[in-house]
């Protein structure tokens, strides 16, 4: 099996038309979720990441567990009033309207190498911000990681923009799936 074998696929999910890919069933499966983050640790060991940036919620999951296997301090990234602390927000485009996230002012020093990751990537809206915080405390990106990649939406040209070169996803659902 591989690991898009774990990934469940719910059509009509939240809307008519959307194909859902529901990462909850890898996370549920020990050997699945070990090689998931083994894979991601593992494109990163030799990068010299100080920190590894992650974006609320799934994104947190395995992403901790990343930073921890190639020695990364953790950065969370949550939606707008979720943090106690000082903080940096940024805005970024919806499909109808305006989202905002925030990470902590003291999270990053000027000058950390930052790992950003997510659970998945569609039109890379909210990852792009999340690159526009990073850049705003003085990090500098690396790298964008991912478990899943819908590559038919395009959010490589998003991150592009906004500065992050180099984008890896384990699993891409290509559209004609």
């Amino acid at each position: 099996m591989t690991l898009r074998d774990y990934i469940r696929t719910i059509p009509d999910y939240p809307k008519p038309g959307i194909m859902f890919r529901d990462i909850t069933t890898l996370l549920a499966n020990g050997g699945a979720l070990r090689e998931a983050a083994d894979s991601l640790a593992s494109y990163y060991r030799d990068s010299a990441i100080d920190k590894v940036a992650v974006v609320e919620s799934r994104g947190f999951l395995v992403g901790g567990i990343v930073a921890y296997l190639i020695g990364a301090g953790l950065v969370i990234i949550r939606k707008k009033g979720k943090l106690p602390y000082a903080t940096y927000s940024m805005e970024y485009s919806l499909e109808y309207g305006t989202d905002s996230i925030e990470m902590h002012q003291d999270a990053i020093a000027p000058g950390e190498r930052v790992m950003l990751h997510d659970d998945l990537l569609a039109t890379g809206g909210t990852m792009a911000a999340a690159a526009g915080l990073v850049e705003r405390s003085g990090g500098t990106i690396v790298s964008a990681s991912f478990l899943v990649e819908l590559s038919f939406l395009r959010g490589r040209n998003v991150l592009a923009q906004a500065g992050v070169a180099d984008v890896h996803a384990l699993i891409d659902y290509t559209g004609e799936e």
